[in-house]
């Protein structure tokens, strides 16, 4: 059963307000929908299919993501270095919401 969120927007243990934390960042559902559409992806293919981010919102935003544990970042040691990100388990839930949020938008 749903525990009840009286005075929702006023409370700092909001389990709503901790979930826009996580991904209500610029560009974060972005990043997420992304890593979920493509699959483990390499930084300038990543910032290549987010069309307007600049490298240093990107950077700041895979940290973020990567430190909440939405992102796992690879690095494998190859000559160069190659780097991808791709979704975490603990956010594959998250993918069916905001395709319901997307429908729910797409209805107005």
């Amino acid at each position: 059963m749903a525990v009840p969120h009286e005075n929702c927007p006023c409370m700092e243990t909001c389990p709503l307000n901790r979930a826009l934390k996580l991904i209500g960042g610029k560009w974060k559902m972005q990043i997420l929908c992304a890593l979920h559409n493509n699959g483990p992806t390499r930084y300038n293919q990543l910032k290549r299919s987010l069309d307007g981010v600049s490298n240093t919102v990107l950077a700041s935003a895979l940290r973020e993501l990567e430190k909440d544990g939405l992102v796992i970042r690879r690095e494998y040691l190859e000559v160069p270095v190659r780097v991808e990100y791709e979704a975490a388990e603990r956010c594959k839930p998250l993918f069916p919401l905001l395709d319901a949020l997307g429908d729910w938008a797409a209805s107005f």
